[in-house]
């Protein structure tokens, strides 16, 4: 009985996640999906688990790409361009692991969304600018948010 209860309490709370949470969720996966690359190198199925875990990052910045290009984004326009920037950074990288595959490559792209997911796991109440704008969009229209609120590729 409280079983259901209970899961329909998590689904609700799914459901009302900000688009700051999802993006930070989206962010803290695909760095532990590469993470587990880096630490599991040698494993026989590392190819598959690379391209996947490289695939998803991408396709996830990619998203906040789009967001961020938007001309009508609320975000702080030097923070916006920043982004983007490092958005380019992250697709460079992305390449050239996949052309080049070494597992010390993987560390940067582990650290960015680390980072950027921890500043948009902060919370800012309503009316309110986050203390370092380290986000990559606008889910709380102050400063620097979320891209948007965007949902992340592949379920997050």
């Amino acid at each position: 009985m409280f079983s259901r209860a209970r899961q329909a309490y998590e689904a609700g709370a799914r459901t009302a996640a900000s688009g700051r949470e999802l993006e930070a969720t989206a962010l803290f996966k695909a760095a532990r999906l590469l993470e587990t690359c880096r630490q599991e190198w040698d494993a026989a199925d590392r190819d598959a688990r690379l391209d996947e875990a490289l695939r998803y990052n991408l396709r996830l910045w990619t998203l906040f790409q789009s967001e961020l290009s938007r001309a009508d984004h609320e975000m702080v326009p030097e923070l916006r361009v920043n982004l983007l920037r490092l958005s380019a950074f992250v697709d460079k990288r992305t390449f050239e692991i996949m052309a080049r595959p070494e597992p010390q490559k993987l560390q940067a792209l582990i650290d960015i969304n680390r980072n950027i997911a921890a500043g948009l796991a902060v919370k800012v109440e309503p009316g309110e600018s986050p203390a370092r704008p380290a986000a990559p969009g606008s889910g709380g229209g102050q400063g620097g948010a979320a891209p948007g609120g965007a949902t992340a590729p592949g379920g997050a």
